[in-house]
């Protein structure tokens, strides 16, 4: 329990820290014009997100400011979230060119969520490795996953499971990493499809004891039944949590490896 509080404080405080980020500092921008459209970014950010108005209100401050590159990223938001992401992808690529520090991981992380688009996302990802070599990345729009754990994701999603553990291992390695909701499990998982059973268990149990919820729980169960021992305990619990909302969570799309109930009723 100390351990899921821990990590619930550090996602909170990555949470209030992004936020914070969303609003720019518009008396750093280089003119009035600039300073202006910043000004109405900010507005249309908090309060307007996919309305008529506030998409009318950043063409206007594109006018003012063509190269401010968070007009673009926020105008392409809703074209994602309603799925027309081929505007997405003409407004959010106008961002990452002129600021490629700040829009690369997100367009790599949507392009990963939203798309599948696995190959496109390692490309975005590992060219933020390449400007940021001190090899901190930030973490996904979500807040589930720090972006080498993503790209981890990618690889094992392609079939390229050691490079995934690989990735994966490392991370967790790095004393500053904070361990997210499921690193452990998509470790774990990507172990399992290997058939290294031993290492899989080992990180479904640590999984535990940060943060459990029923895929993990079934991925044990799943471990327990081919080494012939008594799973249906296992089994009983993970449809118990499953019933109880203890899930892999997404608001908008299913997460990589995420287990639903007929396929634990099935085990």
């Amino acid at each position: 329990m100390e351990k899921f509080q821990k990590y619930y404080l550090s996602l909170l405080v990555l949470v209030i820290y992004s936020n914070l980020q969303a609003q720019v500092n518009c008396n750093t921008m280089q003119n009035d014009n600039c300073k202006k459209a910043c000004e109405m970014y900010n507005y249309w950010e908090e309060y307007g997100q996919g309305t008529r108005e506030s998409q009318e209100g950043f063409d206007e401050a594109i006018k003012l400011c063509p190269t401010f590159s968070n007009l673009y990223k926020e105008k392409a938001v809703p074209y994602l979230k309603n799925g027309d992401f081929i505007s997405w992808k003409i407004l959010i690529d106008k961002a990452v060119n002129l600021d490629p520090k700040m829009n690369l991981g997100y367009r790599g992380w949507c392009k990963y969520q939203f798309l599948r688009d696995y190959k496109g996302a390692i490309e975005d990802i590992e060219a933020l490795e390449k400007l940021y070599p001190n090899g901190y990345l930030g973490y996904s729009q979500n807040g589930d996953y720090e972006l080498h754990i993503a790209k981890a994701i990618c690889y094992s999603a392609l079939g390229q499971r050691e490079k995934a553990v690989s990735i994966i291992e490392n991370q967790l390695a790095k004393k500053d990493h904070t361990v997210g909701f499921y690193d452990y499990y998509q470790l774990g998982v990507t172990y399992f499809e290997l058939g290294k059973y031993d290492k899989a268990l080992e990180n479904f149990e640590k999984q535990s004891k940060q943060y459990d919820f029923a895929e993990n729980i079934y991925f044990k169960s799943k471990v327990s039944k081919i080494r012939n021992k008594d799973y249906l305990d296992l089994k009983k619990l993970a449809l118990k949590s499953y019933d109880e909302g203890k899930t892999m969570k997404d608001g908008y799309t299913h997460h990589f490896n995420k287990v639903y109930r007929t396929e634990i009723e099935e085990l």
